[in-house]
């Protein structure tokens, strides 16, 4: 090895970076000789066949605090906080003696407290109150809705596999025109990611992917293996995912090979309910857990609060566009079955 190939070796260890070389839009090899419609249908099937056991995103565990929150999962309007020793407390948001609005109330020693005549809860069974099933894995909090969901119910989420601490989390979340299995079907078109989106990623290569109309496929052979460069500018940072579905309103891209394995962004779908126009809407919530095994890491930890604003962002700027992608083909699905 000379010199200078040594000092490059070294200096790519020192940094995951790249200088990308400027390759036009246009000239990209074209994928969709690839995206085979029949292979993204059959993975989606398969997702969309998986038991979720009735849970639904409903916010990142940050935004659940000593605030009544409000949500609403499938039409059904919820309320959310934490009382005494930071316990989560999610429920239906009509108060029990007359449908006041709780989100709007007040916490008052750990009890959520109505506006209008000042009943107190205190997130057990309770006036004719009573709590859903709720789970915070750290990250985001879950409710549980079994009249919902009608499946079999489980005692948590299923949850994806994340990083050792430590890490840096972020969640970000955008509402579409369209169903959840239309979210997840855009994540299961990973060929899309460098034409739809230029401005992240480069050097996009589908290594492996599931076969096709098979729906008993082991789980180590139902994924995407992804080759890809994440673009920063001029820089770039290889790395090798795989994209997964646990279960159907969850898919997850984790990194397998290159900066930051085991980083992973969760993608989940809930639905929210029609419209003022009677169409279907979706929140997209999705969660980055980011790590490196690099020294430089401790200092990123430090930069949390900077850090988690510009990962915010980042999310927010590609869901922008999938939702383009997802309200699409759910608009197409509609006007195929006349609904």
């Amino acid at each position: 090895m000379s010199a200078f190939q040594e000092i490059k070796a070294r200096a790519a260890k020192a940094s995951p970076f790249e200088v990308l070389p400027k390759l036009p839009w246009a000239g990209q090899r074209p994928t969709y000789g690839e995206a085979s419609p029949a292979l993204i249908r059959s993975a989606l099937r398969r997702s969309q066949a998986r038991p979720s056991g009735n849970w639904y995103v409903l916010a990142g565990s940050a935004q659940v605090t000593r605030k009544p929150l409000s949500g609403t999962v499938a039409g059904v309007e919820l309320v959310a906080w934490r009382g005494e020793g930071s316990a989560l407390h999610v429920g239906p948001a009509a108060c029990p003696h007359l449908g006041a609005d709780l989100s709007t109330g007040t916490i008052d020693c750990g009890a959520l407290v109505c506006p209008w005549h000042g009943l107190r809860l205190s997130g057990g069974r309770e006036h004719g109150w009573r709590p859903y099933p709720a789970h915070d894995d750290g990250v985001l909090v879950w409710v549980r809705l079994d009249r919902v969901g009608g499946e079999e119910p489980t005692d948590a989420p299923i949850l994806p596999e994340r990083p050792d601490l430590p890490h840096i989390s972020a969640v970000a979340d955008l509402v579409g025109v369209c169903e959840p299995s239309d979210v997840i079907a855009n994540r299961m078109d990973p060929w899309h990611g460098s034409w739809f989106h230029p401005y992240s990623f480069t050097r996009l290569d589908v290594l492996s992917s599931p076969p096709v109309d098979d729906d008993d496929v082991p789980e180590e052979l139902d994924r995407f293996l992804v080759a890809v460069t994440f673009r920063l500018g001029r820089l770039g940072v290889p790395v090798i995912a795989e994209f997964t579905s646990p279960e159907p309103r969850t898919i997850t891209m984790r990194i397998v090979e290159g900066e930051g394995v085991g980083s992973v962004v969760e993608t989940h779908a809930t639905p929210l309910g029609p419209g003022p126009d009677g169409r279907p809407r979706t929140a997209v919530i999705e969660a980055v857990v980011a790590h490196s095994d690099r020294p430089g890491f401790a200092y990123a930890l430090r930069a949390t609060p900077l850090i988690t604003p510009l990962m915010r962002h980042t999310a927010a700027r590609l869901w922008k566009d999938d939702l383009v992608y997802a309200e699409r083909l759910y608009a197409l699905r509609s006007k195929t079955s006349g609904t």
